[in-house]
């Protein structure tokens, strides 16, 4: 849908018409339902305007409303190409505030889980970015291997896209020798197929042409802004969560931050291919950390917290504490303390915080999200004003902009 607004220009010259295209709510190029109402002279971008609100789900007013527990699976919802990351950022927000200490081996499997996770939402967003330069071959070959990393979650929790998977204090099950043999394949065959990935486009001349120069944006003004993780790294900034704020134990591991120089679509989408090389490595040494647990140790895989784990079920049939446990956690019946806390973890697309207060109810007082989707966003006029049209699309594939983030 288009319409023609008229320029004035000053007396005596002809006067120019521009037209109001709306990119969206439901182009395919958005990727999601959001809308940009942008302003073209031809091709070129003299204004845009965006829009959020389409799939509001009013996520926290329901979380606050609910108790610890039954909010994980409303975190899957905020960016779903890599869901067990928002849970476990959550569970590690509700640990701070109960001050629950997590095992070792339990931080390593949550780190394997989401590197998994990270690789997974890499790989959406560069294909997808190559998708729009007019690459199409890519996507297609990498996604075979999301499907892998699919598996490896429905071997662990049953679930694949929107997973719900892990507990407060850890998993609800050990991870079987299938899941570890998932893991093996994933990590003895994927890193040839990124090499692959990466040699299609990366000396490709049309793809770099489109993306080297285009939706650039300085380190100052991604700060300003706000910015975080790759869009933030691809600037320069070497600002991550898990070296800055280490949570999960991901101290005890050895890695890189990847960062760029010109913060342009070309930078992103490298960033992101070296920070897959980075995940493989984390995963490879969490990998090996999990194998050096023996006997009991290896039998461990959640806190001693009965107040929020649920027990297995044949003790709730043969034991009354673990029926009162199971009782209250089902029916929400248990008082968590009062306090005020931000946990933040690497996101696949940046810093994910959750605020939480708490008045030492059954459920939040108060709870915010820290969608980096939502930031960023704002920018995108300031990124594509005064380039093309079809910049701005692909300028918007390599922010990652996930519409079930925005609109939270």
């Amino acid at each position: 849908m288009t319409e023609h607004e008229h320029i004035k220009l000053p007396e005596g010259s002809i006067e120019k018409q521009t037209t109001t295209l709306n990119l969206g709510p439901t182009h395919p190029a958005t990727h999601g339902v959001f809308q940009n109402i942008l302003e073209l002279d031809g091709e070129r971008i003299v204004s845009a305007e965006q829009t959020v609100g389409y799939i509001h789900r009013a996520f926290e007013k329901i979380a606050e409303r609910r108790p610890l527990y039954q909010i994980t699976p409303l975190t899957d919802r905020l960016n779903y190409c890599s869901s067990p990351i928002n849970n476990m950022g959550w569970h590690l927000t509700c640990e701070k505030l109960l001050g629950v200490q997590t095992p070792k081996r339990v931080d390593y499997l949550r780190v394997i889980i989401m590197e998994l996770a990270r690789i997974s939402d890499h790989l959406i967003c560069n294909s997808i970015v190559g998708v729009d330069a007019g690459a199409y071959t890519g996507f297609l070959y990498v996604m075979q291997y999301r499907e892998l990393i699919y598996e490896i979650y429905e071997e662990i929790c049953g679930s694949r896209l929107t997973t719900n998977i892990g507990r407060i204090g850890g998993f609800e099950r050990n991870f079987n020798d299938i899941a570890f043999q998932k893991i093996e394949k994933f990590l003895k065959e994927y890193p040839g197929v990124l090499k692959e990935f990466i040699g299609l486009f990366e000396r490709n001349r049309i793809f770099m042409d489109r993306t080297q120069g285009t939706g650039a944006i300085s380190a100052e003004r991604a700060l300003n802004y706000g910015f975080t993780g790759p869009n933030l790294r691809a600037t320069g900034v070497d600002y991550d969560v898990r070296v800055h704020s280490p949570y999960s134990s991901y101290e005890d591991f050895d890695f890189h931050i990847p960062v760029g120089s010109t913060g342009d679509n070309y930078d992103r989408w490298q960033v992101r291919n070296e920070e897959m090389w980075q995940s493989l490595n984390i995963i490879e040494q969490a990998f090996r950390k999990v194998q050096d647990f023996k006997g009991a140790e290896a039998e461990i895989f959640h806190a001693d917290v009965p107040e929020y784990f649920l027990p297995e079920k044949k003790d709730v049939y043969t034991k009354m504490e673990a029926l009162i446990y199971h009782f209250k956690i089902i029916m929400g019946e248990t008082d968590i303390p009062a306090g005020e806390i931000y946990q933040s973890v690497e996101g696949g697309n940046g810093e994910l915080g959750f605020y939480l207060i708490s008045d030492g109810g059954r459920a939040p007082y108060r709870l915010h999200f820290r969608r980096p989707c939502f930031i960023y966003y704002q920018a995108f006029e300031e990124l594509t004003k005064g380039s093309l049209l079809s910049d701005a699309i692909i300028t918007m594939s390599s922010l990652n902009l996930i519409a079930g983030e925005m609109d939270a």
